[in-house]
């Protein structure tokens, strides 16, 4: 598939960058680029010219498609349509990304927010064509299709439909979270732009193999994160078990984020972020290599969007450090430091402060509580203290005459498990 992409701004310079990106993981191949800077035109959303410019550059590059990196209303695609050769496709932004998100979903959960995107994108296209159909009094004006009132209700119903699927999903998901905790796992979910390296720094941080113990409980436990250099590989989220100096946590990687998109589409996919929402601490993972400024706006878009409904507290890593000097590192966390506090820099591609990152992640993490148990030998005892050492970390275990002595950090719940558990043997003191 060859593609053209075009963007029109309303000053300054346009920057395909990222659309060209977005295309490449869609499956495309640019062949050409077009940008404009005016004010939008509501017939063409580019200038008339400018359509006509872009008509003459898919005949010359023999493109089959035509990308722009704005959201196109139905009247202005239909008019850029008719003006481009005959069979060629016309995509925006947003149809560029559903059409990945198509590609990549894999789970029903993940197909269910792509359809849940898509429905949303379509439901206000859908009054709009009515609308013209209705004006022009003709079934199909402009081949926009038979839309009436009856569509919109459809996609309204199946809005509804696909939130109660979801919520209940949600609320499997919950309660894997309350399992995962009650088992002594701390959550730590990774954050952060497409192509900031998320997955790959899941690879250098998670342990080879999954948590075994748990794979009745937890099914969704994946032993593979993929690592490529490409947009949206991992689109719902993938979840895997790190082992620290005193705990276990469990890293949760998800869909990127990416610039503007609209919130019809973030909140299609609340049901992926809550694994984020609701951990106990985020990685925020930004690109280093990225100039001050591209950093400093999705930092700031980041932000916005976690702080809407986290409730973790936030670690910035400075991913990618390999591929700068020392003396722009220094520059970058200096011109940061305001929404960049401390970040910790690292490189997931050759580990370099990885090991300082597991330090820093256990810091942050909720403080654990300590407890000391004193309980009698009974048959059930060595079953105790084998779970105590499988949920907490473990300082002091001895046996004296006939009693064992446990002390040790945990989670608030794991302790209070262990207590109740301490309290079936007739335990001699607890403290």
């Amino acid at each position: 598939m060859r593609a053209i992409v075009a963007k029109r701004v309303e000053s300054g310079t346009a920057d395909l960058a990222e659309l060209r990106d977005l295309a490449a993981a869609a499956g495309y191949t640019v062949v050409g680029e077009l940008t404009q800077t005016r004010t939008e035109d509501p017939a063409y959303c580019f200038g008339e010219g400018k359509v006509e410019e872009l008509a003459e550059l898919v005949v010359r590059t023999d493109a089959d498609t035509v990308i722009i990196d704005n959201e196109v209303g139905p009247f202005q695609m239909f008019n850029i349509g008719q003006t481009l050769p005959e069979e060629t496709e016309v995509l925006d932004r947003f149809t560029l990304i559903l059409d990945i998100f198509g590609q990549r979903a894999q789970t029903r959960k993940a197909q269910l927010q792509v359809e849940l995107a898509e429905l949303r994108y379509e439901l206000p296209r859908a009054a709009a064509k009515a609308s013209l159909a209705k004006r022009d009094e003709r079934p199909g004006f402009m081949g926009l299709g038979e839309y009436d009132e009856s569509r919109e209700r459809d996609i309204k119903a199946q809005i509804a439909n696909i939130n109660d699927e979801l919520e209940a999903i949600a609320d499997k998901e919950a309660q894997r979270r309350a399992e995962r905790r009650e088992s002594g796992f701390d959550l730590v979910a990774l954050a952060g732009y497409t192509n900031a390296g998320k997955s790959t720094l899941l690879r250098q941080l998670a342990a080879e193999l999954d948590v075994d113990e748990n794979a009745d409980k937890h099914p969704d436990l994946d032993s593979v994160a993929e690592s490529q250099d490409m947009l949206f590989t991992t689109l719902g989220t993938t979840t895997r078990r790190a082992e620290l100096d005193r705990r276990e946590v469990l890293l949760t990687d998800t869909v990127g984020f990416i610039s503007d998109l609209p919130h019809w589409l973030v909140e299609s996919f609340q049901s992926t972020l809550e694994s984020v929402y609701r951990a106990d601490l985020v990685l925020l993972v930004v690109d280093a290599s990225e100039p001050i400024q591209e950093m400093r706006e999705k930092l700031v878009t980041s932000h916005d969007t976690l702080h809407e409904r986290n409730e973790a507290p936030i670690l910035t890593v400075f991913n990618k450090v390999d591929l700068l000097s020392e003396a722009e590192l220094d520059e970058k966390r200096a011109a940061l430091s305001g929404i960049a506090p401390n970040p910790i820099a690292v490189s997931g591609r050759t580990g370099e402060n990885i090991e300082t990152l597991r330090r820093r992640v256990e810091a942050e993490l909720p403080d654990w509580k300590h407890e000391r148990l004193l309980v009698p030998m009974a048959d059930e005892t060595m079953s105790l203290v084998s779970w105590v050492h499988d949920h907490a970390h473990v300082e002091t275990e001895s046996y004296e005459a006939d009693q064992v002595l446990l002390e040790f950090d945990a989670r608030p719940a794991v302790v209070e498990q262990a207590r109740a558990r301490a309290a079936d043997l007739n335990p001699v003191e607890s403290t």
